[in-house]
């Protein structure tokens, strides 16, 4: 099956504009299945280094070569390449294709296509992308509806078995679920499936523990812990009575997440509870659930909002900490001390991720800043009682963002959840405004991009130079100078300097860096930099 989908060959040429070309298969007839993923155009010999596989490739042959050798050359790499088709169109370059291109084409099994008629290569992209964003926009919705039905068995009462049931009937085949190494935990048949579950199981696994056979979809349950902790189970769905396709497994790595939560339920019902309540939350961020729609769902987990506005919150843990266990003494605590508030609060926990997201109902948004004092504090108390803090470790960062109702609490979830990457390392206040720092997010964003790095490399790397083998330190000296907005009596205050000492040193700066320290422009640059070197590698 082809995980990551696409249309086949067949198709792209059953679409308008590659039919007005008059397309005709020369070679490959047989392989016009051949899923593509994308559609290339180019005119240069060496075009195959330039593809990934599973392109279209669209020519009028000028790179095609002159000579037989070239043309042979040219196919066989291409094949090699794994593309899905190669279409030359005739014209100009050809009137008919060389016999050494359709040759090594059928030998190559590569499908070659001659269009008859001149066709815009731009508009034959733009309309087999729409295509393909049409087929995964449609296999994403398939899966979510999938994802909706396993929630819904969940919400009602349902567990493991439930959940299985719904993939199997969507599936048309039997599911399981296994012990990570490979024991049959359950095992499901929906109504569409005619095959004897455990039949199957044991031909599947009888004496061949560790074989998985390929016909099969095989997605990991998260444990919420690291090392061996990392998967507590693994679903297995398996081509018996039908194929699989990469809609089946989008369903089922949707369904893991739910089944990790219903895993937890024998040992702590608390926890089970709030992940449950973090998974809705997580899934209003990421937009899978309407906003019109998140009110019912949100009742239904115990929220009873008021008339005043949502105040989105989220904190995140260090990522060494999130396996430590303790999430249910969190969420107990963080209640317990939500209480008081007087206000409703829906409170969930994402232990992978080392999140816990909230949404609290605000009488109206003049308390915002009151509220999110009180809200962190209890975050942090429930971080401390939980154990989920070491010494060395950064501490937990608690961003809050803007206030809003249903239509905005899934963006300013999604807004605080990044914007609390983009902040752990700045400091310890008690919580962030996700408002004020979208700098940080962007150049958290931007922090594999290798421009970032050259930037901070040429505006800050000969000062980093000089420290690493020279005192005194210099660095400390431009962030305390920065960090005061260029107030030199400021800043040798909080360094304990005398003003000649921090002159000196500000000279010192202003010379290794070939820029002038009163100059905005290079201030704003230079405080850029800094902030960008703490996402850069």
């Amino acid at each position: 099956m082809d995980d990551q989908g696409g249309i086949t060959v067949q198709r792209a040429l059953e679409l308008p504009v590659l039919r007005s070309g008059l397309p005709e298969v020369v070679a490959g007839g047989d392989r016009l299945r051949r899923t593509v993923r994308w559609v290339h155009a180019g005119e240069v010999p060496n075009i195959a280094s330039l593809l990934k596989g599973g392109e279209l490739l669209l020519t009028t042959g000028l790179g095609l070569g002159t000579r037989p050798g070239e043309q042979r050359a040219f196919v066989r790499q291409l094949a090699e390449r794994g593309i899905a088709a190669l279409v030359v169109e005739l014209g100009p370059r050809f009137d008919r294709l060389p016999d050494a291109l359709v040759e090594t084409a059928r030998a190559s099994g590569l499908p070659l296509v001659q269009l008859h008629r001149e066709v815009p290569f731009v508009s034959v992209t733009e309309e087999i992308h729409t295509e393909i964003v049409n087929h995964h926009y449609a296999l994403l919705r398939q899966a979510e509806e999938v994802h909706r039905r396993c929630t819904a068995a969940l919400l009602g009462g349902g567990g493991v078995p439930q959940v299985l049931r719904v993939l199997s009937d969507f599936t048309a085949n039997p599911v399981f679920l296994e012990t990570p190494d490979g024991q049959l935990l359950y095992a499901a048949e929906g109504g569409r499936s005619p095959a004897d579950p455990l039949q199957v199981w044991e031909g599947l696994r009888g004496g061949r523990q560790q074989d998985t056979p390929r016909n099969a979809v095989v997605v990991d349950v998260p444990g919420g812990g690291g090392g061996t902790a990392a998967v507590r189970a693994r679903l297995v769905l398996l081509a018996v009575s039908a194929p699989l396709s990469p809609v089946h497994r989008m369903a089922a790595e949707r369904a893991a997440g739910s089944l990790a939560v219903v895993l937890m339920q024998a040992r702590q019902e608390e926890e089970l509870a709030a992940r449950g309540r973090g998974d809705f939350l997580t899934d209003l961020a990421e937009g899978r659930i309407a906003p019109e729609s998140a009110p019912a769902q949100a009742r239904v987990l115990g929220f009873r909002q008021g008339d005043g506005p949502l105040l989105p919150v989220v904190m995140r843990l260090a990522p060494e900490l999130t396996g430590n266990g303790g999430w249910a003494v969190l969420v107990r605590a963080v209640s317990e001390e939500l209480a008081a508030l007087g206000v409703p609060v829906l409170l969930g926990v994402r232990p992978v991720e080392g999140r816990v997201p909230l949404l609290v109902g605000l009488r109206a948004e003049s308390e915002r800043a009151a509220v999110a004092d009180r809200v962190a504090a209890a975050l942090r108390t429930g971080v401390e009682r939980a154990g989920l803090e070491r010494a060395g470790a950064p501490p937990a960062v608690v961003v809050v963002a803007a206030a809003g109702g249903w239509a905005a609490a899934g963006a300013g979830l999604r807004h605080a959840a990044e914007t609390a990457v983009a902040a752990q390392g700045l400091g310890d206040l008690p919580w962030y405004d996700a408002r004020r720092l979208d700098i940080e997010l962007l150049l958290w964003r931007l922090r594999e991009h290798p421009d970032l790095a050259a930037f901070v490399e040429r505006a800050v790397g000969p000062l980093l130079a000089h420290d690493a083998v020279s005192r005194p330190l210099l660095l400390p000296t431009l962030e305390t100078y920065l960090a005061h907005a260029g107030r030199k009596a400021e800043t040798a205050r909080e360094l304990h300097l005398n003003r000649q000492t921090l002159y000196n040193r500000l000279a010192r700066i202003g010379e290794l860096l070939g820029t002038d320290l009163d100059d905005p422009e290079a201030v704003l640059s230079l405080g850029l930099a800094l902030r960008a070197r703490r996402h850069t590698p």
